[in-house]
């Protein structure tokens, strides 16, 4: 497996990457994805798409709990104008999620510019979410987890910026 296909873990290990973002619109081939998830993820997005509809997520910049990726229904959170739309997941072989639409994850504009230089990797493990994200209950939570983009795979995104709360036709 390539450095695409495997998030590497700070104890050595690694987790399989099951799902990526979508290219945006008029990117070249080859365009890393912002956001990836790793199978645990796969599965816990899909329970809950099954229990609650589509679902967006949204990586704040918070203390604790609150830097932690939230899941909510799709629409239930208010995107504002600075916030970056880090990719949309393709989590089934047709480009949907079982069906319906893309999963969208979003960060806010601070905490993109911190980070634009690392891929997102949404990973879920044993515990409990906090505030109102989704998974709250399941006794599993979204956990973040990051890789360093190389400098060719940097000047490649840094050509094709992505999308903000401001570009939404709704």
């Amino acid at each position: 497996m390539d450095s695409d296909d495997v998030c590497g873990l700070p104890s050595g290990g690694s987790v399989p990457i099951a799902a990526r973002a979508t290219p945006p619109e008029g990117a070249p081939p080859g365009l890393p994805s912002r956001v990836v998830a790793t199978a645990p993820a796969v599965e816990l997005i899909r329970e809950l798409v099954g229990r609650h509809g589509p679902v967006m997520f949204h990586q704040s910049g918070g203390c604790c709990d609150g830097s932690a990726p939230m899941c909510y229904p799709d629409g239930e959170f208010r995107v504002g104008q600075r916030d970056v739309l880090v990719g949309e997941l393709v989590l089934a072989g047709d480009g949907a999620v079982d069906g319906g639409e893309p999963v969208r994850v979003w960060i806010s504009g601070t905490q993109f510019e911190t980070w634009k230089h690392t891929q997102l990797v949404l990973d879920a493990i044993p515990g409990r979410g906090s505030g109102f994200s989704l998974e709250n209950p399941t006794g599993r939570r979204f956990l973040s987890r990051a890789r360093t983009f190389t400098p060719d795979e940097q000047e490649l995104l840094d050509a094709h910026p992505p999308r903000t709360g401001a570009d939404l036709e709704e």
